[in-house]
């Protein structure tokens, strides 16, 4: 049985700042629900720390929703939100399926959107059909080309004033969250203390009412790249790479298996088997 949904307006209310962190796979759900982490967030970055493309583009609705459903199956007892890959709500009537689709068949609470004002219509629609939407401001991976690359958003008055009414309009829309990614912190608190619902901070500042990073991120696990807003908490790449060294040098040198890890016969049944 399912615990009861965390009620995300009353921890806000009550200055309970909300955590929040990716997993894609059953072990990695098991890791974070163990941990006892509010939400897990199967984002469309698995496209990059798990399947080696070079942006989250090329994530399809198949691939979202195989890693959804992993994710239920070692987090049974945790919020789930599942990105909405791209093009894959690019009209009303792909939006409505493929949220479906990732509520019915994948097993997920939530579905997250990108995108302010151009996607109000979407989130109305989501949300009249029952299907729970985290909107998603700022800097927007699955657009990043047209925002100039992975770049801080909301600099300049007239992009901050432009994010304070994304997040406002995502609210009436019935947006239930807001994830606010590389903006100043300024500005993530000022939208933070103008909605009635909670904001997700990724490199937004700590005004925000909770928090979220990537798995791979915050234990090591991500060579290519670390953003300058990830902590790190663990180095899990460097500790694989030796283990596995240590692997590959014991097998080089007959040194495992030993008896330990071996498997063997009676006496009786060697004798009946080979003889004297």
């Amino acid at each position: 049985m399912r615990k009861m949904i965390p009620d995300f307006d009353k921890m806000k209310q009550a200055g309970e700042k909300i955590s929040m962190l990716t997993a894609y796979d059953y072990p990695s759900a098991q890791f974070v629900e163990e941990a006892g982490v509010d939400m897990i967030l199967v984002g469309d970055s698995l496209g990059m720390v798990v399947l080696g493309y070079d942006s989250t583009v090329p994530v399809t609705m198949e691939e979202m929703l195989h890693h959804t459903k992993a994710v239920r199956r070692g987090a049974s007892q945790t919020f789930i939100v599942t990105d909405m890959p791209f093009m894959s709500y690019a009209t009303i009537d792909l939006a409505i399926v493929n949220a479906g689709r990732l509520i019915k068949e994948g097993g997920s609470d939530a579905v997250k959107l990108e995108g302010g004002m151009d996607i109000v219509p979407i989130v109305q629609t989501l949300t009249r059909a029952g299907i729970p939407v985290v909107g998603h401001i700022g800097l927007t991976p699955q657009t990043a080309n047209q925002l100039g690359g992975y770049k801080v958003q909301g600099r300049d008055l007239d992009s901050a004033v432009q994010l304070v009414k994304d997040g406002q309009a995502l609210e009436q829309a019935g947006a239930f969250m807001i994830v606010l990614e590389a903006i100043p912190r300024q500005v993530a608190a000022q939208i933070s203390t103008g909605l009635r619902i909670p904001t997700i901070g990724i490199g937004a500042g700590s005004d925000c009412n909770g928090q979220v990073l990537v798995f791979h991120d915050i234990l090591g696990l991500f060579k290519r790249f670390t953003p300058k807003f990830v902590k790190q908490y663990a180095e899990l790449r460097l500790d694989s790479v030796r283990a596995i060294q240590q692997f590959h040098k014991e097998v080089k040198l007959s040194t495992f298996p030993s008896e330990e890890y071996t498997f063997g016969l009676s006496d009786e049944v060697i004798q009946r088997l080979y003889g004297d």
